[in-house]
């Protein structure tokens, strides 16, 4: 089992955590346009996430980076609502739970922040991560809420977060 760490993102992680994202969407065929593949943001995730109210967690393995994921205030949402964001992590990362730890860290950070639900998107080709998010709680929703941009999204989730 590996040593696992969460960190917050850092500017000289850009190249290397957009890599990772792309890499997780081209190995399940999910790098589609209206997804964060194509999205110019996905180079600098760091300025991104010094937007108030937001933040990201890179996730390694023995010290090599593996994945992250992040919470954002995405425009058009509701009130007290978060979106979790950019969750992926490389094969060696899978199965041993890292993506539940990653978003617990960002439960935990929302309700910090002061969020009292988690909207999320995804594809049906991410079959790992949507079974993840069922056991962590999100619960379908019939279309999408908020702007995030990425109409390659076809699958919509929410959880409430107040304990």
């Amino acid at each position: 089992m590996p040593s696992i760490s969460l960190r917050p993102l850092q500017k000289a992680d850009n190249p290397e955590i957009a890599s990772i994202i792309r890499a997780v969407l081209t190995e399940f065929k999910a790098n589609k346009p209206g997804t964060v593949y194509y999205d110019p943001t996905t180079d600098d995730l760091y300025s991104v996430f010094a937007k108030s109210g937001s933040a990201y967690w890179i996730a390694e393995a023995d010290g090599k980076m593996v994945g992250g994921s992040g919470v954002y205030p995405t425009e058009g949402l509701q009130d007290g609502c978060c979106e979790l964001v950019k969750l992926y992590l490389l094969p060696e990362a899978r199965g041993i739970g890292l993506g539940k730890k990653l978003i617990e860290r960002c439960f935990e950070l929302a309700l910090q922040l002061g969020y009292k639900q988690m909207y999320l998107e995804t594809m049906p080709e991410l079959t790992n991560a949507m079974g993840l998010y069922e056991k962590c709680g999100f619960k379908y929703l019939p279309g999408p809420m908020g702007n995030s941009g990425h109409y390659g999204c076809e699958l919509w989730m929410l959880k409430d977060l107040v304990r």
